[in-house]
């Protein structure tokens, strides 16, 4: 296929990201191909090498972006001074920029496996970083005796997993709004945490 008029790196290169990340959301890492994204992004099969040296190095790429986003994002939210105000911020910043990236969320969460062990360690430590904000208002949480878990780092673990799980059923335009779910879930977590 003949490259697409006026195509350029500024223009191709966050194209192949877009249609790789719409790919692999739909049909699984293992079951794209280059040709298919080259297809997509309307290129020839060899030009995709230009913006990627391989497909794993593509799919490394996306989760990268995606965790140091999440990051960025989360760092840039304010920081009260109160533990249960700094979760409630943390709850709700979670499910509002979760519900903005239902694709890269997928692929963050079931494609981890195909990731090569160097990459792997990276995404984790990246993971791992976000989890750690959390547990640090859990534990803050517990010292000033506003929270109440028997484990702080397991706590942090099954609130994410709870949160992101909105991801699996939350669909635009049906009966709850974006900041409805986050009242509800708020609501929940401070339930789940609160002390006495």
């Amino acid at each position: 296929m003949a490259r697409t008029q006026g195509s350029h790196s500024g223009i191709t290169g966050p194209r192949v990201r877009e249609v790789a990340l719409k790919l692999f959301a739909q049909h699984g890492y293992a079951a794209v191909s280059m040709r298919q994204i080259a297809r997509e992004v309307g290129v020839q099969v060899g030009a995709i090498y230009n913006y990627t040296p391989d497909k794993q190095a593509l799919l490394f790429s996306l989760l990268e972006g995606h965790m140091e986003e999440l990051l960025a994002a989360w760092e840039a939210e304010p920081r009260p001074e109160a533990p249960q105000d700094r979760l409630e911020v943390f709850v709700r910043f979670h499910i509002r920029f979760n519900l903005a990236r239902p694709q890269a969320i997928f692929i963050s969460y079931m494609e981890l496996r195909n990731l090569e062990p160097a990459h792997f360690a990276v995404i984790e430590t990246l993971r791992k970083r976000y989890e750690a904000a959390l547990e640090e208002i859990l534990r803050d949480g517990q010292a000033t005796g506003a929270f109440s878990v028997p484990d702080t780092r397991l706590a942090s673990y099954a609130l994410i997993a709870m949160l992101t799980g909105v991801n699996t059923w939350y669909r635009e335009g049906g009966r709850l709004s974006i900041a409805e779910v986050a009242d509800i879930y708020w609501d929940m977590v401070r339930k789940a945490v609160a002390a006495g």
